[in-house]
């Protein structure tokens, strides 16, 4: 289980208010500034109207999207504790009499398309958010403009830089610094708020229905922009596991709720008393003399926030590895002490590039938040409807219940997809694309694997046809423990054939051993391992992990083995195939896709080195397969 179970409830709250309220805590440097904006508030003539409008419908949002739907009623749809996509969809495939295998089928796509959109997000979260607090140099002074899109640059390469030494020790100040940052974005509204209360009318929702029924389209426009207000939410029911559903609330209401609202309120009396405040309204709300040191605090929060998202894509990356979504790719875990913090560093690099690049071609946050929030908005509309198939079909749920909280959500739901759907050509398609080019390699992959297994099982012979032959004494037996892998915990492993075929001798310790990844996060350690006799010193284990565990092979091997027999560590040797793929197979695939699946393969790194088995011990034999 997560690090963080045993913790105190007032302790993970406070963790909390870094790592799931985060990007959520820097959307008032941008969010009401791009509401303004795209309702067109014209500072020369101001209209109440379009600045009640905006902040009522942000207001809102927050207390049903966050308190009511993600806190209230989603946060109780997890397994074993655990939320998000590959979570909730271990749960509708757990019930496997509840639903049909196409709509089984139909589950994966949304839960893959889920995931990939995160990654879309996981790009533009960093750049809009740097780049968001940098420009508050230009409240300073306009000479600074030009040093903006470097500064940026600098501070997210060093960031991404500094992941591959862990975040224990950063994420340490996470909730502290975070503290500072919601106070101070309360004490700056309540100072503002003092001069005009009766911006608190603009708390009522008539104002929002108000300007979204005059508006009509092109309050959908808006709807795009008020949803920056919540971004990050989305991170809420990811990280349950790591918090619990508790100390998640604690953190929210007690001080990160209040303190955007009176931070969005206080922006809101400063354009009241001066609507030219409306070009940046956050910067703008700050006095003078602690300007600077409000500039460094909100720096420091959006690097917190980029940060906690990175570490997101690191863990859904590696949850859609074990659970077969994607190539094995190199995990490095940064604490000896916690198997769940961990660096990849293809992604890190991949994320860098994406977000330097981002930050380049956009130039500005305003431009940025263009980009921003039509993947946010689709996972959470996915979320709506898979939890309505949990409600309804697992914990029967009568149709009425579910369906008036869902498809409120929905509705909401589908005026931000709308609204971010207005911005598609000023770069909303850019998470889009990210999106369907990861879907694309998910499900090569996926389809790739089940070809490539079928391929493996033609030419497996049983168990028992090598047992027999060394009770006839046809094998010549050497000193030593053998370990084979095997995809399957049936039939003999490829890579023993091949073996025998070149050696003529086998080890007087065969095991045939397989790591399984069950349909959910955690496996006790009383179902950790099964292992069986075939004879004398001949041994299949199967090692079985949930996909939100680091898999620690070796030691549980040898633990399991213990029981069974003595062995030696160091005179275990790991021999594992390394298939050599060729594309002009039975597969049912398009060329295309099979030469996609090879490239992939080719990337995907061999169990024996995912698994941080020990290098010296391992041998790869190659084999060459069909697809």
């Amino acid at each position: 289980m997560s690090e963080h179970k045993n913790s105190n409830s007032w302790t993970l709250a406070l963790v909390a208010l870094g790592v799931v309220f985060g990007d959520i805590g820097t959307s008032p440097l941008y969010a009401l500034k791009e509401c303004l904006h795209h309702a067109n508030f014209d500072p020369a003539n101001p209209d109440r109207a379009l600045l009640y409008g905006p902040v009522s419908l942000m207001f809102w949002s927050l207390c049903i999207m966050v308190g009511v739907k993600y806190l209230a009623i989603v946060s109780h749809a997890t397994n074993q504790g655990e939320g998000g996509m590959f979570a909730i969809l271990s749960l509708l495939r757990g019930k496997k009499n509840a639903f049909s295998p196409r709509m089984v089928r139909g589950f994966v796509i949304i839960a893959l398309l889920g995931a990939s959109l995160l990654y879309g997000d996981g790009m533009i979260t960093p750049a809009i958010s740097v780049l968001s607090a940098v420009e508050g140099l230009e409240v300073l002074s306009q000479n600074l403009h030009e040093f903006i899109v470097p500064l940026a640059v600098g501070i997210l390469i060093g960031l991404f830089f500094l992941q591959r030494h862990g975040t224990a020790k950063i994420g340490a100040s996470f909730g502290p610094v975070m503290i500072v940052w919601f106070s101070t974005l309360g004490a700056l509204g309540l100072y503002r708020l003092a001069s005009h209360p009766e911006v608190l009318l603009a708390l009522s929702p008539h104002w929002g229905w108000a300007f979204l029924a005059h508006h009509g389209m092109h309050g959908i426009v808006i709807m795009g922009s008020v949803l920056l207000a919540v971004t990050g939410c989305e991170a809420l029911y990811a990280d349950i596991g790591h918090f619990g559903r508790k100390p998640l609330m604690r953190a929210w209401f007690i001080l990160a709720f209040p303190c955007l609202t009176l931070n969005y309120l206080g922006q809101t009396a400063l354009i009241t008393g001066d609507p030219s405040a409306a070009g940046n309204p956050f910067f703008r709300l700050v006095p003078a003399p602690v300007l600077v040191p409000v500039i460094v605090l909100a720096t420091i929060a959006t690097i917190i926030a980029s940060q906690a998202m990175i570490t997101g894509v690191f863990s859904i990356t590696q949850q859609a590895v074990q659970m077969g979504y994607l190539p094995r790719l190199k995990i490095i875990h940064t604490n000896p002490d916690v198997r769940g913090q961990i660096y990849m560093p293809q992604v890190n690099f991949l994320l860098m590039i994406a977000c330097v690049t981002l930050v380049l071609t956009f130039r500005s946050s305003s431009n940025l938040a263009s980009a921003y929030g039509l993947s946010v908005s689709m996972e959470m509309f996915l979320v709506s409807g898979m939890f309505f198939c949990i409600a309804t079909r697992i914990w029967n749920w009568p149709l009425w219940k579910a369906g008036l909280p869902v498809v409120s959500f929905m509705i909401i739901e589908a005026g931000y997809l709308a609204g971010s759907l207005t911005k598609f050509f000023d770069g909303a398609w850019f998470p889009l694309a990210v999106a369907a080019g990861m879907l694309l390699v998910m499900k090569t992959w996926t389809d790739g694997r089940a070809v490539l297994y079928q391929a493996m099982l033609r030419g497996r012979l049983p168990v028992q046809h090598l047992v027999d032959e060394i009770k006839k004494d046809r094998i010549i037996r050497v000193p030593g423990t053998a370990v084979f892998m095997s995809a399957s915990a049936d039939g003999l492993p490829l890579a023993l054939l091949h073996h025998l075929k070149h050696n003529k001798a086998l080890h007087q310790q065969v095991v045939l051993m397989s790591v399984k990844f069950e349909d959910v996060p955690y496996v006790s350690d009383e179902e950790r391992n099964e292992i069986s006799e075939y004879h004398d010193e001949f041994y299949r284990v199967i090692l079985r992990y949930g996909f939100s565990e680091s898999p620690d092979v070796f030691n549980d091997l040898c633990a399991a083995l213990s029981s069974k027999t003595k062995i030696k560590r160091n005179a275990i040797t790991f021999y594992q195939s390394r298939e050599v793929l060729l594309t002009n197979g039975p597969g049912k695939m398009a060329d295309w896709r099979k030469k996609l699946f090879v490239m992939l393969s080719r990337l995907s790194r061999p169990a024996t080195g995912y698994f941080d088995l020990p290098p010296r011990q391992v041998i790869e034999l190659g084999i060459q397969l069909e697809v």
